[in-house]
């Protein structure tokens, strides 16, 4: 009997460093031509599709078993951003304060017009409490859109994986 070959983990692999590339572009995107200034928290979201986009390429031109080990991890760098995105809706709805200290207001302090100016960061962030909506007239805020694309993202890695674990057996 003919010995059945295991699928290859490099449609996965890609897929992973596309839609992590995806998100980033995205990000980018709204920046570049819709003028949206990210705050302290938004940046540190962008953070695991930057990992996975490694991790995937890596997978990529690594043998079978080592690659998919590797886009194992890739899910976990995705979750892991999705805790973040998380933690950011959270603090969007005002159920907990922003664990990073960039994130509230600046805080100006005494003096003259010269030493308050001086104060002042050289470009304006946003207040992590604050959200941004990308789509008008979609309630949904650039944070809770990427939770829910960070979820989407890991299952289907991760079941494109476990479906591909299954074959072998």
């Amino acid at each position: 009997m003919a010995r059945m070959r295991a699928p290859s983990h490099r449609p996965a692999a890609l897929f992973t460093a596309l839609a992590a590339g995806a998100a980033l572009a995205v990000a980018l995107a709204s920046e570049a031509w819709g003028g949206l200034v990210p705050c302290a928290l938004c940046l540190v979201e962008r953070w695991p599709y930057r990992i996975a986009i490694g991790l995937g390429v890596l997978a990529l031109i690594l043998p079978r078993g080592l690659g998919r080990a590797v886009l194992w991890l890739a899910v976990l760098a995705v979750l892991a951003g999705a805790v973040a995105a998380g933690v950011h809706v959270g603090v969007e709805f005002g159920w907990w304060p922003s664990p990073l200290p960039e994130c509230a207001a600046p805080h100006f302090v005494a003096g003259s017009i010269a030493q308050r100016l001086a104060s002042m960061p050289a470009l304006p962030s946003k207040p992590c409490d604050s959200p941004t909506y990308l789509i008008p007239g979609l309630p949904v805020s650039m944070a809770a859109m990427n939770l829910i694309y960070a979820l989407v993202f890991a299952v289907l890695l991760g079941s494109a994986l476990e479906r591909s674990q299954g074959r072998r057996r």
